[in-house]
């Protein structure tokens, strides 16, 4: 039976601790239920409909409606709920998804699967796995790890340690000890500096990495954690001849490459994977997100055969490999992400995603006329608009400035939900969308942006 709107806002504000929220806020605003999904449209319990333009978070690749998903989770309950894998036990979803992912995955040298429930969890347990391998092959003092600034890695203490963003630190005590060193950022459009072509900025940064590595000393340096494309950092789009340069720079000092794909894997980049667009050859891989299109929680640290060997030759000396979650490889969610890879390879989604991204793309790009927006960046079906005060200048908003937040409500109010990441403006909708929808989409979005300037003019806040 439908609940009624205020009985939702009082058992809310009075019990559910919402997650990247101002707290004391939501108590106030009470919070904005949904109650149904239909395609790439979600509706609240109020009956609006709303184009969900970021996918939930990033994640529900095939919409809110897909009943064969639902089917293979209700089948795979009836049969068997749940299993562990813990002592050499498994169950055959777990067997089957593992095999399809290593079968996706061994072009860029993949060779086993370690389940879990998050993508903060499958870069945690990647941190462990790197961390073993260089103890068991002999190589004790690398350790340190670096990752990027605007990077986003997860939120558990280790995985957020990665995370580059200032607000995933402040009053959590992170990062924590002094294992993560970190680098640049390959955002030309942020970083570069005047006068220096996006060449010598990947030279520059680069340079910088290497210095990084020297100053520490390669023989304490164990891993480059790096997405492909940096999703909650802004969208960052690396710039041209980044990752070539990257990776022959690591190779040459030993330090394992582990790809976080959670936000760009399976289709998101118009390939199967970030690390086919850019041409990546990792060490190690993590899923999440469009694994199972979010339809349940299951994630996924890849390795390669070389880091599984060394794994094997520390298990076999410490009797076993004691690291696993409950719920790695749960048969039902292992269900759902298997059915989730067919409709995947049946339906063709990454071609659609081919197909449809030069449109979606297109109009990202025609966002740029807006007299709030300074510059558009994307790749596939992922992109995101710099939001600015003074256009000629590229001058932004004050942190905190209310004309930020309005952009995301005016949204609401034109049935657009998209993401609000400090002046970006991100948008990763459902892979199905079409392109009559990707018209809607940036129609909605050229709405809200004119009711927000209307608001920021009032306020004298732009001409």
């Amino acid at each position: 039976m439908q609940r009624t709107h205020a009985l939702n806002v009082a058992q809310d504000v009075e019990s559910l601790f919402h997650p990247y929220t101002p707290l004391d806020k939501v108590r106030e605003t009470g919070p904005l239920v949904m109650t149904r999904g239909d395609g790439i449209y979600v509706e609240d319990d109020q009956g609006r409909r709303y184009l969900e333009a970021v996918s939930g978070l990033w994640c529900t690749s095939l919409g809110f409606s897909e009943q064969r998903l639902m089917d293979a989770a209700q089948q795979q309950f009836r049969q068997l709920p749940y299993y562990q894998l813990f002592g050499g036990r498994a169950n055959e979803p777990s067997i089957a998804l593992s095999h399809a992912l290593i079968e996706k995955t061994r072009h860029l040298g993949m060779a086993m699967a370690m389940f879990a429930n998050s993508g903060s969890e499958a870069n945690d347990q990647a941190v462990k796995m790197v961390w073993y391998y260089f103890n068991a092959i002999g190589k004790p003092h690398k350790k340190k790890l670096i990752a990027r600034e605007r990077a986003y890695h997860g939120v558990t203490v280790m995985a957020a340690s990665l995370t580059g963003l200032a607000g995933n630190h402040a009053d959590f005590d992170l990062p924590i000890g002094d294992r993560v060193l970190r680098t640049a950022s390959p955002s030309y459009y942020h970083y570069g500096r005047p006068g220096e072509t996006e060449a010598q900025f990947v030279d520059r940064i680069v340079g910088e990495l290497e210095a990084l590595i020297l100053r520490e000393g390669a023989d304490t340096i164990a891993a480059f954690f790096a997405e492909p494309v940096q999703g909650a950092g802004g969208v960052i789009v690396p710039a041209a001849g980044y990752w070539e340069k990257v990776q022959a720079l690591l190779r040459r000092h030993d330090i394992l490459l582990v790809a976080d794909e959670v936000i760009t894997g399976f289709g998101r980049t118009g390939e199967w994977f970030g690390c086919d667009t850019y041409g990546i050859q990792p060490d190690l891989m993590t899923v999440a997100k469009a694994l199972s299109s979010s339809y349940l929680p299951i994630s996924a640290t890849l390795v390669s055969a070389r880091v599984y060997e060394g794994l094997t030759q520390g298990s076999r000396r410490n009797g076993q490999f004691a690291h696993g979650v409950t719920y790695a490889g749960h048969p039902v969610c292992a269900a759902v992400a298997l059915e989730t890879l067919r409709i995947y390879e049946e339906r063709d989604i990454v071609g659609h995603v081919r197909r449809v991204a030069p449109h979606f793309q297109r109009r990202l790009r025609g966002m740029e006329q807006h007299p709030m927006v300074h510059a558009s960046r994307g790749v596939g079906l992922i992109g995101a608009i710099e939001l600015v005060q003074d256009k000629a200048t590229g001058r932004t908003f004050e942190a905190g400035s209310p004309i930020l937040a309005r952009v995301v409500s005016a949204g609401f109010e034109v049935g657009l939900i998209c993401r609000a990441l400090r002046d970006t403006l991100a948008v990763s909708p459902p892979l199905i969308i079409t392109e009559p929808q990707i018209d809607e989409l940036f129609d909605k979005m050229g709405q809200s942006l004119d009711l927000a300037l209307a608001d920021a003019r009032a306020a004298g806040l732009m001409p």
